[in-house]
């Protein structure tokens, strides 16, 4: 097994996880019979989307604001872009510290996670058609106004979200494989800091949208490749550049990676509903649809899906179950 330095210790983790534990008890994994039909397969599910900001972003706002109080450098503001997820972790953690925090986001951005953050006490700013277009105008708002900007991928971010899947392969110590979407990647690289610390055997499979494809081109090139953004669902997974610290964790440590279609992850999303009346936004299903995609070839094994989160505006979500 590769050992990647720049993620965090075993210690790490369990320190992380001591500060997450502040704010709520460890999401539970299920094994869901249905799932477990559907796949032909033992199948686990992590439910990041009980927690309370329904996704699994919240662990790593937590501990990136956690360093910077201990190394008495909290800022007056902080400025982030997102689609949503975490620019709620972003809010989360800056009210509790009592720092002003400053997300933008896209135009159009899902109605529901723009409220969410609202109600988390962020000033929410509108610009640009992606997430990348909003990420440049968070570093050139960062820089006028002398605010701290928060990176959507960082060691700090990781070594939070590492908690959720230390507790997931702890609980689940005979799992063969596992299905974790990419965003940005703090939740892939955080599942191999995981792995890597508890000395686990699972495979660890990265999971991209077929309409969102800069990890897949970039892994295929060995460094960094931009590209275009069209996905309509998975919005989690809505990146045009990959980061480069990302992938430079994910090359030697995914065991491959699988491109779902926003078709697949509708599917997935109303399979995870009827097998298990949870709701999952898009990314939050994307794991469940590439393990569909390669259930002749799971057969046998113990897989584990990250439930990501599961923010998904009302009206999507309804025209998703109505197979529209």
């Amino acid at each position: 097994m590769t050992h990647d330095t720049t993620l965090p210790s075993l210690a790490d983790i369990e320190a992380a996880a001591q500060r997450v534990y502040r704010e709520f008890q460890p999401t539970p994994q299920y094994r869901w019979g249905l799932l477990a039909d559907r796949l032909g397969t033992e199948c686990w599910v992590k439910h990041e989307n009980h927690n309370p900001v329904g996704a699994f972003k919240i662990r790593g706002g937590l501990t990136y604001f956690d360093q910077l109080a201990s190394q008495g450098r909290l800022p007056r503001e902080v400025i982030s872009a997102t689609r949503g997820n975490h620019g709620q972790s972003m809010g989360w953690a800056a009210r509790r510290h009592g720092v002003a925090c400053t997300i933008v986001v896209p135009r159009g951005n899902s109605v529901e996670k723009n409220a969410a953050m609202r109600a988390l006490g962020v000033n929410l700013v509108e610009h640009g058609e992606d997430f990348q277009a909003a990420r440049e105008h968070a570093l050139q708002l960062a820089e006028e106004r002398g605010a701290h900007m928060v990176p959507s991928y960082h060691p700090h971010l990781v070594r939070g979200v590492a908690t959720y899947w230390w507790e997931f392969l702890r609980a689940v110590p005979h799992m063969d494989v596992a299905y974790v979407p990419i965003g940005l990647s703090s939740g892939a690289c955080a599942a191999v800091a995981a792995r890597q610390a508890l000395g686990h055997r699972v495979r660890i499979v990265g999971v991209v949208s077929r309409h969102a494809t800069t990890y897949a081109d970039s892994f295929a090139a060995g460094h960094v490749v931009a590209a275009p953004v069209s996905t309509q669902l998975a919005d989690g997974m809505a990146v045009r550049v990959a980061d480069p610290d990302a992938l430079a964790v994910l090359l030697p440590a995914l065991d491959h990676l699988v491109q779902v279609g926003d078709d697949e992850v509708a599917a997935a999303m109303r399979a995870l509903f009827t097998d298990t009346h949870n709701v999952a936004e898009g990314a939050g299903a994307a794991a469940l649809a590439a393990a569909m995609q390669e259930r002749e070839r799971l057969r046998g094994q113990c897989v584990g899906l990250a439930l990501t989160g599961g923010n998904v505006d009302a009206e999507v979500f309804a025209r998703v179950l109505a197979g529209r």
